[in-house]
């Protein structure tokens, strides 16, 4: 019984170490984000000219978007910018009324003078990825500005981010920060956007900083066409080829520019089901970019220090792994410390990386918050959202840990859009909208058992006097009993 007990424990203490190892590397990125803007930023380019303004295509790739296509449309329609040097491309992949909608839109603006036209595919090899590649043939412009179905540009985007290519001939992609038109609809865009934020300062930021990889967040970012030929172009091998790209980009020597201060507006995903395909493609896509481009990583000319942060960068998605590996065996090891002699506390590790891990979102979702609120206020609403982020957080780790594992075996599954419904604010329903997923995977059930699973496990803390992990186990059950309940619930919303 004692190998067995031993053998809990080594697993439990190999995820605690990988979880510490990435809060620790999240907390550097974090010194690297706070010296790069005591140096200044980004240095600010001289604006073009009328003269000199290039030619620039926008893609739009969709896919049965009717219920924020016009909106993405009307906003790209709205760039200052001169009509004759930009080309607006729908990469239309759409098989439900957005075909119609879009065609009665490209007829209209092109009433209006723009050179805007509907791209239709008769096979949709590759999604997102084969639609880019596929359009990349008929882009007009030296310069591809990319924008997802759920976003709204704002009207200078072009005219800020284009001066960036001409002030280092090395620029090959300019991505901007995403900002959340619908951060405030419900507790779950709120939570979504309270991790966002940290991947849109610390983390892109801090690489920045660092001089490490970045990546291309796949929308509301342009590139050097030059630079998309050059890496090898797009490829559907992976769920996330935006990842996929920016790696290989970088390997030929371009370089990314991070604009964390121009925001770039969107919706969030406002029910359960369409979060957790979206952190599933996300997730899976991370694993598969690891597995293809650790070798070239490794065989490049790159440092030291930047193929381990960039080893790092592309194992984050593991964390969700071994969360909930430390999760599960924590209930067992509740049994085998006390015939272990293990006190309890050695288990305060785990605090010290969660204390880390909580700065660097404090400083996100806090001091680099965008939204112009008095600090207290910001202050209040991190200390009672940071803990149910991390409770959330928990409970996607099963279903996260799937899509890893997926990603790491190279089993191969289909594209799973995000459904986007324009919901911006408390008055907008989701009651009536199309794309609700109506089937109940066997993931939901199993996130339920393990809400009863580690309410059993507080049970078990106190019948053995031991309290070690109650606050762990407290937050599992919110967490995983959180996730089933909405996955459920939202099923349902469709009439």
């Amino acid at each position: 019984m004692h190998t067995l007990y031993y053998i809990i424990f080594v697993i439990y203490l190999l995820a605690l170490i990988y979880i510490t190892i990435f809060t620790l590397l999240q907390f550097n990125l974090l010194y690297y984000y706070r010296k790069f803007w005591k140096k200044g930023g980004v240095p600010q380019p001289a604006p073009l000219q009328g003269k000199d303004l290039p030619f620039v295509t926008i893609q739009l790739p969709i896919y049965n978007e009717m219920y924020v296509v016009e909106r993405l449309i009307e906003a790209v329609s709205r760039f200052d910018y001169p009509k004759e040097k930009m080309e607006i491309h729908i990469l239309d992949d759409s098989t439900d009324e957005t075909v119609g909608i879009v065609q009665k839109l490209v007829g209209a603006y092109r009433s209006q003078g723009f050179q805007i036209e509907q791209i239709r595919r008769t096979l949709r090899q590759g999604f997102k990825a084969g639609a880019l590649k596929e359009a990349m043939g008929q882009a007009k412009g030296d310069y591809v500005a990319i924008f997802d179905a759920d976003f709204v540009p704002r009207p200078d985007f072009l005219r800020a981010t284009l001066p960036y290519f001409f002030s280092n001939p090395k620029t090959g992609v300019v991505q901007t920060r995403w900002e959340h038109i619908n951060r405030d609809y419900s507790l779950l865009t709120r939570l979504q956007a309270l991790q966002l934020n940290v991947h849109f300062t610390v983390e892109q930021q801090g690489r920045q900083g660092g001089k490490l990889l970045l990546q291309f967040n796949g929308t509301a970012g342009i590139w050097r066409k030059k630079t998309i030929e050059d890496a090898g172009g797009w490829e559907a091998d992976t769920l996330t080829e935006d990842l996929d790209l920016s790696i290989r980009a970088q390997l030929k020597g371009w370089e990314i520019v991070y604009l964390e201060k121009f925001e770039s507006p969107a919706e969030l995903p406002a029910e359960m089901n369409g979060l957790k395909s979206q952190q599933f493609r996300w997730m899976k896509g991370g694993a598969e970019t690891a597995r293809k481009m650790l070798p070239p990583l490794w065989q490049s000319d790159f440092s030291f220090r930047k193929k381990f942060f960039g080893t790092m960068q592309l194992l984050g998605s593991a964390v969700f792994l071994f969360v909930f590996v430390a999760g599960v065996f924590s209930v067992p090891l509740l049994i085998a410390m006390p015939h272990l002699g293990i006190h309890p506390a050695f288990m305060t590790v785990f605090l010290a990386s969660l204390l880390s891990i909580g700065v660097v979102y404090y400083v996100a979702n806090v001091e680099a918050a965008l939204k112009p609120e008095p600090m207290w206020k910001k202050t209040g609403k991190f200390i009672v959202l940071f803990p149910l982020f991390l409770a959330l957080s928990m409970g996607l780790s099963l279903h996260n840990s799937i899509a890893v594992l997926q990603g790491y075996l190279g089993k191969k599954t289909p594209f799973i859009r995000t459904p986007k419904f324009n919901i911006q604010g408390i008055q907008d329903s989701l009651k009536t909208k199309k794309y609700l997923s109506q089937k109940l995977p066997l993931t939901t059930v199993l996130e339920g058992l393990l809400a009863i699973y580690f309410l059993g496990a507080i049970w078990l803390g106190f019948e053995l006097k031991n309290e070690t992990f109650f606050v762990f186990h407290f937050l599992l059950v919110i967490g995983y009993g959180t996730i089933c309940y909405y996955s459920v619930r939202h099923l349902r919303l469709k009439n």
